[in-house]
């Protein structure tokens, strides 16, 4: 692999995590922090160039060399500085940058794109990636999913052909279904990826692929068993992992309630999410748990910013009988512990904001030809993410103008903005990452097609 030149600005923990990360893995990096004392302590601990200074400054960019940079990631706590950082060394010829920011930011962008203003090309939540882990738990468990692409926009999710379907005795070139596409299809044991002239038949088993509404809408229309019946939830801790989670969650079906020990932000997420439950208190006690008949939720998360006591939160829900209790864990620290003990105190799932950044960011400056997903059933194929290159044949042309070989589908495209499930009037562009499902005596096709 050859390595890239990178700068990190910022020495926060996922900082400190992802520059000793890439250095790592054979790039050379140089990390700018503007506490001089904290960064003669990093120069001597990690194997990295560490700059004392402002990073957003241009001074600092250049001493860090940034014109001769293939990414510039932004990772202190301050948001502004972030995006002034990253917008300055675009200017200074980096050619790509990512900022880390917050919840607020995020949504903000309803009313202001700062990503395109400033020419951010990727803008990363952690709390909102670690988020979309505990999603995929709860919003349909035991699927395949690839929300680790979409940000928990588009996932897969398969269903039975019943009996008297109107998909039954079709091709699917005949079958619309607008911002979904079948990725695989089961026939009896035989698994097979797709073409436009498969037909369907009652009893096949169908993986499609689309946001997690309207698949469940699709659900409802191939599954007479499912009904009203709503999932509920219960989260410890009004954080932005929570927000990010009611956000995620947004559906009638999920029915929220949240306990938070703060009462002026109890306040805040009631008046900023009115169809959830707020509740003012600890999760911590057992009596509160009681009282509260939390053990009759579906699933309990611990998302509070203080890691003890969302173990004893866990410990406590066990207490009462709850069978789904998941953690988001905030320092590292705890992590590798937790891995170990993580059937012993009865976490189903868990996940770190900080790791959930590594894993994107590793994603985005891979120089590997393609990021594995996940597996077809039976061995037959894989889904695969694959960058466009700014030499791609395939770059700046319609999805339908290109020789997709048989045994290759398209499946989700992620622009810089936004992601979706892409139709045959859509282009790929430059930069562009695609999830595609393959048949694994085609990817190399598809490689020399893309890339």
């Amino acid at each position: 692999m050859k390595g890239k030149n990178i700068i990190v600005v910022g020495a926060s923990e996922s900082g400190i995590a992802l520059s000793r990360h890439l250095s790592e893995e054979g790039h050379s990096v140089t990390l700018i922090e503007l506490n001089e004392t904290l960064a003669e302590q990093l120069d001597e601990e990690l194997n990295v160039r560490v700059i004392a200074g402002d990073g957003s400054s241009a001074e600092k960019l250049l001493e860090a060399r940034v014109g001769n940079c293939h990414y510039m990631i932004a990772m202190t706590h301050e948001d502004k500085v972030n995006i002034v950082a990253c917008s300055i060394a675009k200017a200074l010829g980096v050619e790509t940058t990512i900022a880390r920011i917050h919840d607020q930011t995020e949504n903000d962008h309803k009313i202001f794109n700062y990503q395109s203003h400033f020419g951010i090309d990727f803008l990363i939540n952690p709390e909102e990636l670690s988020a979309v882990e505990i999603a995929k738990n709860i919003r349909n468990p035991g699927r395949v999913a690839v929300e680790n692409f979409a940000r928990g926009e588009i996932e897969v999710q398969s269903f039975k052909i019943p009996e008297h379907s109107s998909f039954a005795q079709k091709t699917l070139k005949d079958i619309r279904l607008p911002g979904i596409r079948v990725g695989y299809v089961q026939k009896g044991s035989h698994h097979e990826v797709p073409s436009r002239d498969t037909v369907l038949e009652v009893g096949d088993i169908v993986s499609l692929v689309g946001s997690p509404e309207s698949l469940f809408e699709i659900r409802k229309k191939l599954e007479t068993s499912v009904g009203p019946d709503t999932v509920r939830v219960v989260l410890y801790g009004a954080s932005e992992s929570a927000i990010s989670l009611i956000r995620l969650l947004s559906s009638p079906r999920f029915r929220i309630r949240v306990l938070e020990e703060n009462k002026a932000r109890c306040e805040h997420l009631a008046e900023q999410f009115p169809q959830i439950t707020v509740i003012n208190g600890n999760a911590m006690s057992l009596q509160l748990l009681e009282e509260e008949q939390i053990d009759h939720c579906d699933y309990f998360v611990c998302c509070s910013k203080q890691d003890p006591s969302n173990i004893i939160a866990c410990l406590q829900a066990q207490r009462v009988g709850i069978k789904q209790v998941m953690l988001v864990i905030n320092e590292s620290n705890y992590a590798a512990i937790l891995q170990e003990l993580k059937n012993t105190i009865g976490i189903t799932a868990f996940s770190s904001p900080q790791s959930a950044t590594i894993n994107e960011i590793s994603k985005i400056i891979s120089t590997e030809p393609y990021t594995l997903l996940g597996h077809v059933p039976g061995h037959v194929g894989k889904i695969i993410e694959v960058s466009l290159p700014p030499e791609s044949r395939c770059a700046d042309k319609l999805i339908r103008e290109i020789p997709w070989p048989t045994g290759a589908i398209i499946v989700a495209l992620l622009h810089k903005y936004h992601a979706k499930v892409p139709g045959p009037d859509d282009r790929l562009l430059a930069g562009d990452r695609a999830v595609l499902i393959v048949e694994e005596s085609k990817i190399k096709t598809v490689l020399e097609l893309l890339r």
